[in-house]
């Protein structure tokens, strides 16, 4: 027997996990109505089906949008474990454009008409639920095709729930030729309910707390430090921690990038990892546009005796600054001791700017996406 979400979230409160919130009881109660109605559809090649002589209607879903940390993705990891269906995903939704720009390039090979159609019937038969975290959209070839690609799973009966930093009006503002994505907007507001949650707590800024940003020298303390604060942020069981998941993440190309311990989007890193091996702009957006946190270990002091590093950790940083990604580190220098002295100092100015202000209370409060 399913337990609610209603239910779980319930019992978090009563925990002392979660703090009272009218938002989130409304925004559970929405999530508890869509498992209700997803677990009361029979399984698929039921028997019922054949006796109604149509496929039941599906769930309407859900458009949860609010400000960073309020427990959007904490209710979704809620919700999809709640619910007791068969058929369904989660996914970021950057990567799951990704994922549908792939089929799309496959199906264009095949040079038969329309690759929207063939895409649809195949996530349709794949997931009767899409949970999608964070939906952004930040380029045309993604706002170009999203009215068409979300129209017919939802007339194929797949029911969408999403988070999203911004209310639907303001999803690809002033994008080029935006024209182009309204009828999404004008989908969304039509066939998904949309839940506001933007109550008083910051639980990501909460779970924080007081650690420190930017922990000086490397060592087993600080890096003990930085793997407490990974625990805290992501709420992981002590039982649990000697199996901390990892991922494999498409930046792209056909590229792979192995993060090493990978969870509700916080990634940990060591400098090696990312500024040792050969690595570019791509990489390190990729990395930006999927985690909201980034803890990296291991940063030494630089300088032209590793000039190819330090290139790499400049180009890191501005991806990170651009995409407002909280940075916390280990390192031997503080930042503006880092690149004490010799060519290309002048250079790195920048980047100890923008590592002062990734450790503001300003920088901290703000949403996770692209200035």
């Amino acid at each position: 027997m399913s337990t609610s979400v209603l239910e779980r979230h319930a019992a978090l409160v009563q925990a002392g996990e979660l703090r009272p919130d009218a938002d989130q009881v409304r925004a559970v109660s929405a999530l508890a109505q869509v498992q209700a109605e997803l677990e009361a559809v029979p399984a698929r090649g039921n028997m019922i089906w054949r006796f109604l002589g149509r496929k039941p209607e599906p769930a309407r879903g859900l458009y949860l949008w609010g400000g960073v940390g309020r427990g959007k993705s904490m209710l979704m990891d809620l919700f999809f474990d709640s619910v007791q269906i068969q058929h369904k995903r989660r996914a970021h939704f950057h990567e799951f454009m990704l994922d549908i720009h792939a089929r799309l390039k496959a199906e264009r090979v095949k040079e038969k008409g329309d690759p929207i159609p063939p895409i649809v019937a195949a996530l349709a038969d794949e997931a009767r639920l899409l949970c999608f975290d964070e939906m952004v959209v930040n380029n045309m070839a993604d706002a170009a095709i999203m009215s068409r690609l979300f129209s017919g799973l939802i007339a194929a009966g797949v029911t969408v729930v999403t988070t999203s930093n911004r209310r639907p009006d303001d999803l690809y503002k002033d994008g080029l030729n935006r024209q182009l994505f309204l009828p999404f907007i004008a989908l969304v507001k039509e066939s998904l309910d949309i839940i506001t949650l933007d109550g008083p707590t910051d639980y990501r800024r909460d779970r924080l707390g007081s650690a420190k940003i930017w922990l000086v020298p490397n060592g087993p303390e600080t890096t003990a430090a930085l793997s407490n604060t990974f625990f805290r942020m992501t709420d992981y069981p002590p039982e649990d921690r000697a199996h901390v998941p990892a991922m494999e993440l498409d930046v792209g190309g056909g590229r792979i990038l192995h993060v090493p311990k990978a969870l509700k989007g916080v990634a940990v890193f060591s400098f090696k990892r990312l500024c040792a091996e050969a690595r570019g702009a791509a990489d390190y957006l990729a990395i930006a546009r999927r985690f909201h946190t980034v803890i990296m270990v291991g940063i030494p002091v630089l300088g032209p005796h590793n000039r190819n590093e330090a290139a790499r950790f400049v180009t890191l940083i501005d991806a990170l600054y651009e995409y407002r990604v909280k940075f916390l580190a280990s390192a031997d220098a503080e930042p503006d001791h880092l690149y004490p002295q010799g060519d290309g100092r002048f250079e790195f100015d920048r980047t100890v700017s923008r590592l002062m202000e990734m450790q503001s209370e300003d920088y901290l409060a703000e949403g996770h996406g692209p200035r």
